[in-house]
């Protein structure tokens, strides 16, 4: 045979030894160890006695109890117990494997299945650890759980091929925890921040390897976040892609497989579908006849970077985000910011948040009640040195919109989580545009026309946006009226997508910057 292929089962067996895993040493478990060896076939025994042991001991049962802790691999899901397997506790271990170890809880066996096409005189190799952690993590866990360093290719990188893997591993890791931390909370408030969130950790696994044990987990979380949100069209993608992942990994009679293999045929039998119908498609709603890229950018909801002489889009949750999609102040959202040492951070792109007042009062400070693009409303503090006396009377009323550079999730002490604004800077009252002018060719105003405009509601101005969305194609220009202002014009025409400095109100827009 020159090679096992992909998805090949290449051992299926019965523990000869079982115990409680992570156990203190007990008379109890004493005494069921030495039973079980006792039962031994005399081959079975040598060859248990013949595996490695890193634990001391002075009789028997320690020397028992030693080699069990060395070489045992978990018997049931939850990994509450472990056993010796003659022949899957001899397969060594690399960081890098090309086979996945399991328990088959189905059958009651463990299995090790090919990840990859494993070619002749390539030797078989798992991964002993729970989670692919960077590589000082892994070398400190194997050496004190086993008893080695290990050498294998991707311990045997470069330093700087290795602080790059580390750098994804480090980021895949970070990126589970935030995926789960919201709960169904989290994908029901904000399911794009969320859908993004794997999105970015399934690039990430296949950079690190197209074969990689966790993509299944991955697609399964996009599965849940779709069909919460009413989506069975990328329900059932995701979810066929998550068992095609478990088939091969872990074996088709695989616990995974068959308790989701009838989602991935009908997505709406999971119990979150109809929780919220946000997304709402049918099950064949995908599109057809797409390129690769154009499907994956459809199936992610990925927002394409503006082309050229493209209007910024207003109504874009990446560049104008609604609250919940906004960064925490005390966390690292890596949909927002990045790093080339995992140290510092900077922001990968502008942003800028919307909302409309709806009321407002000044104590201490000025005060806010404003209403998001999504509907929902928040409180908004202002902590600059003037306290918020820095805006005109006439700026400050209910109707207007509230334009803030690089906003942040606060959780005050004292009401509901909101924003605090600290620069005055990175704020700006845009101008009122009456709802009957929405209907007019904008670009045809006349100056005395723009005078009787101002200032601009948070209606209006996404109205104004969506006109706006078929100026490419009629061709208007530089001379529309409206886009005068210098931060009106700067929301539709700044590069949101570069990031080469923090930018400020006024924003500097050259007058002929194409559009």
């Amino acid at each position: 045979m020159e090679k096992i292929s992909k998805g090949t089962r290449i051992l299926s067996e019965e523990p000869i030894i079982t115990a409680p895993r992570n156990e203190t040493y007990t008379e109890q478990l004493r005494i069921s160890i030495c039973q079980q060896v006792d039962a031994l076939s005399e081959h079975q025994r040598r060859a248990f006695l013949s595996m490695h042991n890193i634990h001391g001991y002075r009789n028997a049962a320690e020397q028992y109890l030693g080699i069990v802790r060395t070489n045992a691999l978990p018997t049931e899901t939850n990994e509450s117990e472990a056993g010796i397997f003659l022949e899957a506790c001899r397969i060594n271990h690399a960081c890098d494997n090309n086979a996945q170890k399991n328990w088959n809880g189905n059958i009651k066996r463990h299995t090790v299945h090919a990840l990859r096409d494993i070619y002749k005189g390539e030797e078989i190799t798992i991964y002993y650890l729970r989670v692919h952690n960077n590589r000082e993590a892994r070398k400190e866990a194997l050496q004190a759980k086993f008893g080695f360093i290990c050498s294998c290719r991707l311990c045997s990188l470069s330093l700087e091929q290795s602080q790059e893997s580390d750098r994804k591993l480090d980021e895949i890791y970070r990126l589970d925890s935030l995926i789960g931390r919201g709960g169904l909370e989290g994908i029901l408030l904000s399911p794009l921040r969320s859908l993004r969130y794997v999105d970015q950790q399934v690039r990430l696994y296949n950079e690190q390897g197209p074969d990689d044990a966790g993509l299944p987990r991955a697609f399964f979380d996009a599965a849940q976040i779709s069909i919460a949100n009413g989506d069975l069209a990328r329900g059932r993608i995701f979810a066929e892609r998550a068992v095609s992942g478990w088939r091969t990994d872990l074996g088709g009679d695989s616990m995974e497989v068959i308790k989701h293999r009838t989602l991935a045929r009908d997505p709406s039998k999971h119990e979150l579908y109809g929780v919220s119908m946000k997304w709402r498609t049918t099950v064949d709603e995908a599109p057809r006849g797409l390129e690769p890229s154009d499907f994956e950018d459809w199936l992610w909801k990925r927002e394409k970077p503006k082309q050229p002489g493209q209007l910024a889009d207003l109504r874009s949750h990446a560049t104008f985000p609604g609250f919940i999609d906004l960064p925490d102040e005390n966390d690292v959202d890596l949909d927002f910011y990045e790093s080339s040492d995992m140290v510092t951070y900077r922001p990968r792109r502008h942003w800028c948040f919307l909302g409309e007042i709806v009321d407002f009062a000044t104590l201490l400070r000025l005060q806010m009640e404003i209403k998001d693009v999504d509907g929902r409303k928040i409180p908004l503090y202002f902590y600059t040195d003037d306290r918020g006396s820095e805006l005109a009377p006439a700026q400050v009323q209910r109707g207007y919109t509230v334009a803030i550079l690089y906003a942040q999730r606060h959780a005050f002490k004292f009401c509901e989580p909101g924003i605090r604004h600290e620069d005055p800077r990175m704020i700006k009252v845009p101008q009122q545009l009456p709802i009957y002018i929405i209907k007019l060719d904008l670009c045809s105003l006349t100056k005395r026309d723009v005078t009787q405009i101002f200032p601009l509601s948070l209606h209006k101005l996404l109205a104004l946006n969506d006109q706006g969305a078929g100026w490419n194609e009629k061709g208007h220009k530089a001379n529309c009226k409206l886009l005068k202002d210098p931060d009106l014009r700067g929301l539709f025409v700044l590069k949101w997508d570069v990031f080469d400095n923090h930018i400020r109100f006024p924003l500097q827009v050259a007058e002929d910057s194409e559009i």
